[in-house]
């Protein structure tokens, strides 16, 4: 073969462009610190290095942004808890010092002011948000626990409850004695023997001042068992036969606390009383004997010891719980802005919660909230409001007794208003005694009452110490798996930069070499040697 100069010379121009090339290729790697700069330069590397940015992608979002925001909400949530145990542990201490047989004015007065404090306290605690978002209202971020102010809004609500919801209620019926004061004392005709203590049982909702559907009183529903002689009727299925049974408006009356209902319900075997001021539904003994009889078959799926109330609400005071975080309801029902909510509650067994979750690693998630109605239940402000108004009743007749004694004093010489007063006096004693009696009783059975929340709430805060304890271990696994991962990246893909160099170094001197090479082989020609 026949090598020409202009062989020689394309040959060269070629071999200087690969050396040229080669040079690129690690001036590139050594200004970029990466091996591959386009997927052409090595497929496999390429492949690699997406799957594992990938991977690290993935767990930097777990490592650096949801696992902090997951403590983050634990955190805020475990405080609000901590300080309702706080509360619920100051409210048992007042109802240790009231439970004192020896109490004087003045300390009664001391521990009404505190129990007034810790209740307006209790709910305000429930509506701690993070970063703007109310931490135990379930997906209802938006939405807080408590209405902030005063509000007008139309609810048709349910309530779920069970035969541990009824219990006893004691008053004391002073008739007039509370209305005694300095101008009207000698109209007021009070006798010791018109005073006594009443009992009766009861269901204390949810809310006060409630309406049913069309009528004064709200709506009971619950499971009779059908009986057939003296024996249950049993079905076709060989299981025991439920009907509905519903009091409305025709059983359910409605009665004012100023005319004494538990007087009523206490009498009146067959009475259902609604109370709205109190929110409470009183029960005669018939009634009552009726509600407990519900048993739940535990051989079906529905749940037939369960009593439901429905009823209808539309003003809300500041501070009131909002319904749809705690029972199935509807607001504005019938309208064209109608919202049903926990409507599941009514035909689920067991009604699952609203729990959010994050994810915090490779198909690893938390719950990192608890709902409303673990911790912070209307029985709590309920029983604070019972121990308030026992109080304020003790209170009140303590200060128709000093002005009573004010009275005597200035009537000294007229027998016929002392022997007036006195009789007052001594209705005022006996109510006194007996009003006493009920608050330190009162006051005993409300150790117990709030022991059982601070129990619910130290278990909402065991579970959330649990949860923050398995996301430290999630976190420090991810943090080991970020590291890895990184690691592998970093291999697969960065340069070492020393060896690039002293490759450069040689792909630069070989290119200098070529060109001095070809230099010298494209000056020598034929011509020089004619």
């Amino acid at each position: 073969m026949r090598i020409t100069n202009k062989i020689i010379q394309n040959n060269n121009l070629s071999n200087i462009n690969t050396n040229k090339i080669n040079e690129d290729r690690l001036s590139t790697q050594r200004s970029t610190g990466k091996k591959v700069n386009r997927p052409s330069d090595d497929p496999v590397v390429a492949i690699r290095a997406l799957r594992l940015r990938s991977s690290v992608t993935e767990v930097t979002q777990y490592y650096s942004k949801n696992i902090p925001d997951a403590r983050s909400w634990l955190d805020v949530t475990q405080d609000a808890l901590n300080n309702l145990t706080q509360i619920l542990t100051n409210l048992i201490a007042q109802c240790n010092k009231g439970s004192n047989n020896y109490l004087e004015t003045e300390d009664r007065e001391i521990i009404l002011e505190q129990i007034k404090s810790l209740s307006d306290e209790i709910y305000a605690t429930g509506d701690a948000d993070y970063a703007g978002r109310y931490v135990f209202t379930g997906h209802r971020t938006d939405t807080s626990l408590s209405f902030t102010e005063e509000t007008d809004q139309y609810f048709d609500i349910t309530e779920q409850l069970g035969t541990d919801a009824i219990d006893d209620v004691t008053k004391v019926y002073t008739d007039d004695l509370l209305k005694i004061n300095g101008s009207n004392y000698k109209d007021v005709d009070v006798t010791e023997q018109e005073i006594r203590s009443v009992s009766c049982h009861r269901i204390r909702l949810a809310y006060n001042d409630c309406v049913g559907d069309g009528s004064e009183s709200p709506q009971i529903s619950f499971q009779k068992l059908r009986m057939n002689g003296d024996d249950p009727e049993i079905g076709p299925d060989g299981k025991p036969v439920y009907d509905t049974v519903t009091w409305g408006d025709a059983e359910i009356t409605t009665m004012h606390s100023y005319d004494d209902p538990y007087t009523k319900a206490s009498e009146d075997p067959d009475a259902v009383i609604y109370v709205p001021e109190t929110g409470e539904i009183l029960l005669g003994e018939n009634r009552y004997n009726e509600l407990m009889s519900c048993r739940d078959d535990e051989s079906t799926v529905a749940n037939e010891g369960e009593i439901r109330v429905n009823y209808q609400k539309s003003h809300w005071e500041k501070g009131d719980l909002r319904p749809q975080h705690y029972f199935a309801c509807k607001s504005d029902p019938g309208e064209e802005n109608e919202i049903d909510y926990n409507l599941d509650y009514l035909t689920d067994v067991v009604p699952s919660r609203q729990s959010i979750e994050y994810d915090v690693g490779f198909n690893q998630t938390i719950k990192v909230n608890s709902t409303a109605d673990e911790c912070f239940k209307h029985g709590i402000g309920r029983q604070a409001d019972d121990l308030i108004s026992a109080m304020q009743n003790v209170k009140d007749l303590e200060n128709v007794k000093a002005e009573l004694k004010k009275l005597a004093a200035e009537a000294s010489g007229n027998e016929e208003n002392t022997a007036h007063i006195q009789d007052q006096l001594d209705a005022v004693d006996k109510a006194l005694t007996l009003a006493r009696e009920k608050e330190q009783s009162l006051f005993e059975s409300s150790i117990t009452e709030f022991q059982s929340y601070l129990d619910d709430a130290n278990l909402c805060i065991t579970n959330c110490g649990n949860r923050g304890s398995k996301l430290e271990l999630v976190e420090n696994r991810m943090q080991t798996q970020k590291t890895t991962f990184e690691t592998l990246q970093s291999t697969n893909e960065d340069v070492d930069i020393a060896e690039v160099t002293l490759q450069m170094e040689t792909a630069t001197m070989i290119y200098e070499s070529a060109l001095m090479a070809a230099g010298k082989v494209m000056q020598a020609t034929l011509l020089n040697y004619i």
